[in-house]
């Protein structure tokens, strides 16, 4: 045992690199097994952390970052439908209460992680926002902050977030999930396809950046995905495997940013997330209930729509649930775009300008 431990610790970085890949893919295969949501992201974060905090010779794929962060743009583009919007038409009142939903919501978690958990203001902020992980972990870190305990904070969401809708769809609303279609196979993809896709993810980060669009890397081929798909040039999202690889790359990578912190760190930061999340999902009960008895929309519907999970997960547990996939993709796509473009412009407003002008001078700390 102690010589694998030596052998071990004698890992150049490409092999740690490699190690860490290892244990994120027999973490995530687990995960999946288990049946946790978003498995080949949260499974290799969760094993390449717990990798961290015993001291084991890993290190993160971060030259791998870029080449598959564009894969998630593109498959949140990918998302978008004419007949969703269309759909949506029929949904005014729940586009009009949106944004106040998402102010309130990122209002009361940030109250968490700046009251409660004394977090920076920039961490707190990026924190709080109720987007993404990925896109969170970019923007939040090149504007300085904190992207351990951002990755932490946004994890914690979606664990809670999937774990609550379960639950409260089978004891409050007797509404049970069923099986759900995995990702697209490869062999469904024509040439074009391929080509179209390919050139969304490959031209997105150059028409991003040049666009000066916020974490270029995902809105870039996510909009060029999302022209394509609403021209009805592409009807499928990228094969399931690229997907799969994409959030093992990003999984490992952000559980092997925790390589020298305490066990106690992570223990406070996760509770701080359960308690943000506890925060917005209260919030999103009481306007999807107020929502249902203005409109006269099912509760599950509209639940489901405001619950603050992410797009694919959302969409995913509205098909297994017999929800309206339409209106929630739509809902949360929006939801999704609004934080993005909005999130970096709000917190440079929201700061002094003294430490506006000190953000902008810090160099990024992540791909952005």
């Amino acid at each position: 045992m102690d010589a694998v431990v030596m052998y071990l610790r004698g890992l150049v970085p490409g092999r740690r690199a490699v190690f860490a890949l290892a244990i994120g893919a027999l973490s995530g295969w687990l995960a999946s097994l288990a049946g946790m949501p978003l498995p080949w992201m949260l499974g290799p974060m969760i094993g390449n952390t717990l990798a961290a905090v015993l001291s084991l010779p890993v290190r993160g794929p971060d030259r791998l970052r870029p080449f598959v962060i564009p894969v998630i743009g593109v498959m949140l583009g990918s998302a978008m439908r004419p007949e969703m919007f269309a759909a949506a038409s029929r949904y005014a009142a729940s586009f009009a209460l949106l944004l106040p939903f998402l102010a309130l919501t990122a209002l009361a978690s940030y109250a968490v992680y700046r009251r409660i958990g004394r977090y920076d203001p920039v961490t707190a902020f990026f924190s709080a926002m109720p987007g993404g992980l990925n896109d969170m972990l970019i923007l939040g870190g090149a504007a300085g902050g904190n992207e351990k305990r951002i990755a932490l904070a946004h994890a914690a969401r979606v664990l809670l977030v999937i774990l609550f809708v379960v639950l409260f769809y089978g004891y409050a609303l007797d509404v049970s999930s069923g099986e759900v279609a995995r990702g697209t196979a490869a062999s469904a993809l024509s040439p074009l396809d391929w080509a179209l896709l390919g050139a969304a993810a490959v031209a997105g980060v150059p028409l991003g950046k040049s666009l000066r669009l916020p974490a270029p890397q995902i809105t870039g081929p996510m909009l060029l995905s999302g022209a394509l798909h609403l021209a009805g040039l592409v009807t499928v999202a990228p094969p399931g495997f690229l997907i799969v690889v994409a959030q093992l790359v990003i999984g490992t990578v952000i559980g092997c940013r925790f390589i020298g912190v305490g066990a106690r760190q992570i223990g406070r930061d996760l509770s701080l997330g359960a308690l943000s999340s506890v925060v917005m999902i209260g919030v999103a009960v009481i306007f999807a209930w107020g929502l249902s008895a203005i409109t006269g929309l099912p509760l599950s519907l509209s639940f489901l729509g405001y619950s603050p999970g992410g797009l694919t997960e959302m969409s995913l547990l509205a098909l297994a649930m017999g929800q309206d996939v339409a209106y929630v993709s739509v809902l949360h796509l929006v939801r999704i775009m609004l934080v993005i473009f909005a999130a970096q412009p709000m917190f440079r407003l929201t700061r002094p300008r003294s430490e506006r002008d000190q953000t902008g001078a810090k160099s990024p700390r992540s791909e952005s």
